[in-house]
């Protein structure tokens, strides 16, 4: 499992007992990301990031898609890692001089995992997303797809199984087939790993495709989901009031609760038909 998971010596308690023991975790660790064109050396630096270390470009490409910075992989030109020793590992992303730099001093940030880029898009406006909504009509998605993914995409995260320390978050076709999934210690990268993933394989906007996650929903993965073209975003756990509000603003199907042979859905309930 590459550098994603870690040994920690552990002291385990059961009642009446205790003894000196090893557990794996899982591996947190920070991504500098910083951006020039391929004409300059000089960088920009778009900020510092916590992640599960795997599937990097993935990552990085799809942060950058659902942030807006890039609308395709041709304006991408390379990206390179910089492994640091006891500094953050930085990811050095060439761009084609289409793209715009001049925004990248207001976007700094300092991410946790755990709360992503923390709601940036919402101080802007719901209507944001009102605007990137596809015109593409939304998929019609039966009762029983939307309860075999919760358990399709368990099935398939190895680290959690593992550690039970990471998110996972999984596109899927019509037919409820997994495309990809990837995982991170948080719930945003691992959404953003995945479509980066399916920006390198050409398959957005995937307005033919289904997000699945296995915690809640905030505001912001249904923000990544709607920039990625995805009109579908079914959750294990619960969504936020923001994240109702953006996939209604953006005439997305939201469905969280998602478990145990029954679910809620929040937006976009007059498309879950047989």
């Amino acid at each position: 499992m590459l550098n994603r998971v870690a040994i920690a010596s552990i002291r385990r308690f059961e009642i009446g007992h205790a003894r000196t023991d090893q557990d794996l975790v899982a591996v947190e660790a920070p991504l500098a990301v910083e951006l020039r064109h391929a004409a300059s050396p000089e960088r920009r630096a778009l900020g510092v990031f916590m992640r599960t270390p795997g599937e990097d470009r993935d990552l990085v490409l799809g942060l950058l898609y659902t942030e807006g910075l890039i609308r395709s992989l041709s304006e991408v030109s390379d990206v390179l890692f910089h492994p640091a020793g006891d500094r953050p590992d930085t990811a050095e992303v060439v761009l084609e001089s289409t793209v715009d730099l001049t925004s990248i001093g207001s976007r700094l940030l300092a991410a946790s995992s755990a709360c992503g880029l923390c709601g940036r898009l919402a101080v802007d406006g719901l209507d944001v997303l009102a605007r990137r909504a596809t015109a593409a009509p939304p998929l019609l998605v039966p009762p029983s797809l939307i309860l075999s993914l919760a358990a399709a995409l368990r099935d398939r995260q190895t680290v959690f199984a593992e550690t039970g320390g990471l998110h996972g978050a999984g596109l899927f076709d019509a037919e409820g087939a997994l495309r990809v999934i990837r995982e991170d210690v948080g719930r945003h990268n691992a959404v953003d790993k995945v479509i980066g993933a399916a920006l390198e394989r050409g398959w957005l906007p995937a307005t033919n495709l289904l997000l699945a996650v296995s915690g809640r929903v905030a505001f912001e993965i249904v923000q990544k989901a709607v920039m990625a073209g995805v009109s579908t975003i079914v959750a294990v756990g619960a969504p936020s009031s923001l994240a109702v509000d953006a996939a209604r603003a953006a005439g997305a199907t939201l469905v969280g609760f998602s478990r145990d042979g029954r679910f809620n859905v929040y937006s976009g309930w007059e498309r879950v038909t047989e």
